[in-house]
């Protein structure tokens, strides 16, 4: 098994807020680091991300492209499990920390970001719940 990364725990969180995200009729979380999907991308389709995905979520979470820019849905959610958003929510697949993206979550509590993917529920068609 490979060693538990700071990555490698935020995917495993952003798998139970999207399983449960999902559970409650919700819009698919969205994928708004690029060092967390990274690992993502890592992982997909291997025996330990099928484990990380069932302990953390219940479920076998999937991946699609999705694009969009705006207000992050899930944060509030997050918090409520674990606490403020650590940086590397706000670093890129290289390292580099986005100061200012940083800065007003801190300021704010709220995330304003693009992404390209989010979850599925895993069940192999790339379609997502309807949401409430």
């Amino acid at each position: 098994m490979s060693p538990l990364t700071i990555e490698r725990r935020e995917l495993g969180r952003f798998l139970a807020i999207a399983g449960q995200r999902f559970a409650d009729g919700h819009a698919p979380a969205e994928m708004f680091s690029r060092a967390v999907d990274a690992e993502w991308h890592r992982m997909l389709g291997t025996p330990e991300y099928d484990a990380l995905s069932g302990e953390c979520a219940g479920r076998l979470i999937g991946h699609r492209d999705m694009s969009g820019f705006g207000p992050i849905g899930w944060v509030t959610a997050y918090e409520a499990a674990y606490g403020p958003l650590p940086e590397v929510w706000f670093t890129d697949g290289k390292g580099v920390l986005d100061e200012a993206a940083l800065a007003r979550y801190r300021e704010t509590g709220e995330v304003v970001a693009e992404w390209d993917c989010g979850p599925t529920t895993g069940d192999g068609d790339d379609v997502v719940p309807e949401t409430r």
